[in-house]
């Protein structure tokens, strides 16, 4: 039986458990949460980002989570600059021409601000001459960066960016920092 960990990845947590790039460096790593050993991130989220990371210890079942080719779908709660008008989010539905090439369509809605949803640290800059939105975007790749390249794309940057799901698998209730077992399936 392959083993699974849900972790809800903080702010400022690099995707690796360790820090190997720059001696000495005070950056956290998963290692800081997570001492279960044998256990790898299927995909990556940038230290930037907030959310959902899937661990396991199955080299296998690790590349059908985060290889492009097996299409499993990332969900994400962003909270961009701006308003969105329909014009962009018809765009990001039907793709977007990036440096490295089309992205697949993907699914947009705007949603209103997630209740109950943590406060990060530090803190989303606020300006009042300038609003925000959140959208929930469901893509089927997993470029670098790619949700933040494409809102920033049609004029919306990124100011805070959570994966909330991957496959079956979803974050719940589960707190920045935490981490629980999940079936190989995500059910």
């Amino acid at each position: 039986m392959n083993r699974v960990i849900l972790f809800n990845k903080p702010f400022g947590v690099l995707s690796q458990f360790t820090d190997k790039g720059t001696e000495g460096s005070a950056r956290p790593t998963l290692s800081g949460f997570i001492a279960e050993p044998g256990f790898y991130p299927a995909g990556r989220l940038d230290k930037d980002s907030e959310g959902l990371l899937v661990l396991t210890d199955n080299g296998a079942l690790q590349a059908r989570i985060a290889h492009p080719k097996y299409k499993r779908p990332k969900t994400y709660l962003v909270q961009v600059e701006g308003r969105p008008d329909a014009k962009a989010l018809d765009a990001l539905r039907r793709g977007i021409v990036l440096k490295d090439g089309k992205t697949a369509p993907a699914e947009i809605t705007q949603v209103d601000e997630p209740l109950g949803l943590w406060q990060r640290d530090p803190p989303v800059r606020f300006r009042k001459s300038v609003p925000d939105a959140w959208l929930r975007i469901t893509i089927r790749e997993g470029r670098n960066r790619q949700v933040r390249r494409m809102t920033a794309h049609v004029g919306l940057p990124t100011l805070r960016l959570i994966r909330w799901r991957i496959g079956d698998w979803e974050l719940n209730d589960l707190a920045p920092g935490a981490w629980r077992w999940a079936s190989e399936t995500g059910a």
